[in-house]
């Protein structure tokens, strides 16, 4: 489980942004839409010399802790042009192996839309504190951020895919059929989706290349004891530390004690029904 502004990530972003500065620091950057009507190559100079190009204002932005002012375009801008609809699902790819799985019906909201924002060639973004590298190239900021979770603000986005929704992607990641709706263990699974599957895979299932698969060949809920794992979800360096540690704490903010029992109970469930090793 992890997030934006992680260690890990900020040094991965830092090896393409000192390449990019050897190439040229003038050269603009480019983000590629897979969409219905097939691949789409926009670069940042494009994209600033939008008609619906804006300055825009995000208070206490989640990765910098604080008010930042960015050059960006609607994300549904670049939604329409994908052709990607509330059911579908947008798969953000990152340069450093985060992929982040964006409901349709989050990302073409009307209230509270995110934006892309842009950064300026030759002028890259502050370096996130405690890292190694800004939010650049691009980044899904979301100026009102009301039923946004950290994993749902993106940076160094390279991709942007139009995909099925995950569940119809990988079933594997699919309770068992006799799991009742609205149960702990499918609460869970939307827990998961949301805080794991931008860095982790369950049974094969997902992009990331961030974190190891949270059930093969063993799970979490089988090698830590209970208490251990909720404190290291809480606070992973009071568990465990090493100078490239990437996991962030999950506080209340993020994910409830109700919600953390939720998706605990579905990585237990998941444990007891593994059956097979993931295909590959």
């Amino acid at each position: 489980m992890n997030r934006p502004g992680s260690t890990a990530r900020g040094w991965r972003v830092a090896l393409v942004a000192a390449w990019m500065a050897v190439v040229g620091q003038a050269h603009a950057a480019i983000i590629e839409l897979n969409g219905r009507q097939g691949q789409i190559r926009l670069d940042s100079a494009e994209l600033e010399r939008h008609s619906e190009a804006r300055d825009i204002e995000v208070s206490d932005d989640i990765s910098y802790r604080r008010d930042m002012r960015y050059r960006a375009v609607p994300l549904a801008v670049l939604l329409q042009r994908m052709g990607l609809t509330p059911e579908d699902t947008l798969e953000v790819v990152a340069l450093d192996g985060f992929v982040a799985q964006l409901p349709g019906a989050l990302v073409l909201r009307r209230e509270g839309q995110p934006w892309l924002a842009i950064e300026p060639a030759g002028n890259p973004w502050p370096i996130l504190t405690g890292k190694a590298a800004g939010t650049g190239p691009f980044y899904i900021v979301w100026p009102d951020a009301a039923g946004v979770k950290n994993e749902q603000w993106p940076y160094a986005v390279a991709k942007l895919n139009l995909r099925d929704a995950p569940a119809l992607r990988w079933p594997q990641l699919t309770p068992a059929a006799n799991v009742p709706e609205g149960s702990a263990i499918r609460r869970g699974k939307e827990q998961f989706m949301v805080h794991c599957l931008a860095c982790h895979r369950l049974n094969g299932g997902g992009e990331a290349q961030l974190g190891p698969d949270l059930n093969w060949p063993m799970s979490p809920v089988e090698y830590f004891q209970p208490q251990a794992l909720r404190q290291l979800i809480r606070s992973p360096s009071s568990v465990r530390h090493w100078p490239s540690q990437g996991m962030p704490a999950f506080g209340q903010d993020q994910i409830s004690d109700v919600q953390l029992d939720d998706l605990l109970a579905y990585l237990g469930h998941m444990a007891r029904e593994r059956k097979i090793q993931p295909q590959p």
